[in-house]
């Protein structure tokens, strides 16, 4: 195989080609590196890469291992032993692991070669990755618009085939959004499926580790090798963890598949929605049975998110005060001058707004208002799916409310910008498993089609029903192949 064309292959088909010695692991890495060197000046999807760490990784790693010699890049959010884990922001700029996270120690022990770290927004709060505090990156499929967020230099650098594949964190829509908008596969794990240990704390009963790759087999793949309970996370869930590549082939005839009235609002963008009707006769088609649903609080989701997230953001970020690590503010006059200007200096005003925010909604006075209150909404959104999987077996939606949008666009419109996760956040909330997937493109007035995403979303545990209803729609249609001209 010409070297140039081992980047655009998936986990898969380069496992073939490592496992019969047609290709080796060093082989893989320089001719990913050489695709980096190429075309990351147009996408600045990664901050860090050690080359040589990687290439000694790959010339000891034994190909016959699940994962072995496959380059996985990582979201810098996330530790990588002796590797930057900045969260693309100021006040780590300096700051480089000192352990691997649960995610990354079993990735290793897969065969995997960790290689790569990739831009987000700050501390993961945002939707369009142009909250870093180093660069913004840029969809590989127009570099004038966002990639999504926060995970949007995980999933561009997918997209833009600058990594076989990659892991992002899922706060409320932070793999799945970036995914939908960039055309790849992304899951949001069950909460407490995949270990959270090493995952620098945002919003800790939300977020969730997970993958972003170019099929649904290379998403089962890294799942299988990622998920299962965990010492160090006592959130973790110590359930089986099955094979989840081995029911993929299964047809869908007798699955019944949800559409929830609430998700098909007005506010959708007609391409979107064109794009989801297209997907449910696609289902239907393949046999499976389309049940209308209701998810009557969905309307109730941004606002409770954004209230927890942001409380428990206030309470996580409280532990970067410059005193033993990070970035410190010169010449203090006071100890409260110290912590005042590193915060202030350190941060970006997305963090230092969402800092505001929660430190608000818990503070005496307002706590049994907005915050106990967001917890009582979020019962009952749990409730409205637990009412809905009685019903089916998964539920279907858009990904995001409209294909990518140009960078600069909604800066100065935060509340504009927090509804590019509309149809993500709830099963956040709720701590379900979904899944985006490529379901069409959507045509801009200058011509350039940009991706769209349908999301698969499940119960609790349930990752390989959702990645067989998944891999099904992926393998009768031919949009996961697509790539963007760069």
């Amino acid at each position: 195989m010409i070297p140039s064309e081992l980047p655009g292959l998936t986990i898969t088909e380069l496992q073939k080609l490592l496992r019969a010695r047609e290709v080796s692991p060093r082989e893989v890495l320089l001719a990913l590196q050489e695709r980096i060197e190429t075309v990351d000046p147009q996408i600045d999807a990664y901050l860090s890469r050690d080359l040589d760490a990687a290439l000694a990784a790959a010339d000891a790693v034994d190909v016959s291992l699940p994962l072995g010699g496959i380059p996985i890049a990582v979201k810098d959010a996330i530790s990588v032993r002796d590797q930057p884990c900045t969260c693309a922001s100021k006040i780590l700029r300096n700051y480089r692991a000192l352990f691997d996270a649960t995610a990354i120690a079993k990735l290793r022990a897969a065969g995997a070669i960790l290689f790569g770290k990739t831009n987000l927004d700050e501390f993961a709060m945002g939707s369009s990755t142009e909250n870093s505090s180093i660069k913004s990156t840029r969809n590989p499929w127009d570099p004038g618009r966002v990639p999504g967020g926060s995970s949007g230099g995980s999933a561009a650098a997918v997209a833009a085939d600058e990594a076989i594949a990659s892991l992002g964190s899922d706060t409320g829509g932070s793999i799945r959004q970036p995914a939908s908008l960039c055309g790849v596969v992304g899951l949001k794990p069950t909460y407490g499926r995949v270990s959270r240990y090493g995952l620098v704390a945002f919003a800790s009963s939300l977020e969730q580790i997970g993958p972003l790759t170019k099929t649904v087999q290379d998403t089962a793949l890294l799942l299988s090798a990622m998920a299962g309970v965990d010492p160090h996370d006592s959130t973790s869930l110590a359930a089986p963890v099955p094979d989840y590549g081995a029911g993929l082939e299964k047809d869908l005839r007798g699955v019944r598949l949800g559409l929830p009235r609430e998700y098909l609002s007005d506010g959708i963008d007609p391409a979107v929605r064109s794009a989801l009707q297209a997907a449910v006769a696609q289902f239907s088609s393949l046999g499976a049975e389309i049940i209308e649903v209701s998810l009557p609080h969905t309307s109730y989701s941004i606002d409770t998110y954004y209230i927890i997230a942001t409380a428990e953001a206030s309470a996580n970020l409280a532990r970067f005060d410059g005193v033993r690590y990070g970035y410190r503010a010169e010449n203090p006059q006071s100890m409260l001058d110290h912590y005042s200007r590193t915060r202030a200096e350190g941060f970006g005003a997305e963090v230092k707004r969402r800092i505001i925010l929660g430190t608000y909604v818990l503070s005496s006075g307002y706590y049994d208002a907005y915050y106990l209150r967001a917890q009582k909404t979020r019962t009952l959104i749990r409730q409205d799916f637990s009412h809905a999987f009685a019903q089916v077996d998964a539920l279907l939606s858009p990904t995001a409310p409209e294909p990518a949008f140009k960078i600069g666009e909604r800066l100065a419109d935060p509340l504009r910008m927090y509804l590019a996760d509309i149809f993500t956040t709830a099963a956040s909330l709720a701590g379900i498993c979904a899944i985006s997937i490529p379901c069409g493109f959507a045509k801009t007035s200058e011509g350039t089609e940009l991706p769209l995403g349908l999301q698969i979303m499940g119960k609790a545990l349930e990752e390989a029903r959702i990645l067989q209803i998944a891999h099904a729609f992926e393998q009768s249609t031919e949009w996961h192949r697509r790539r963007p001209a760069l």
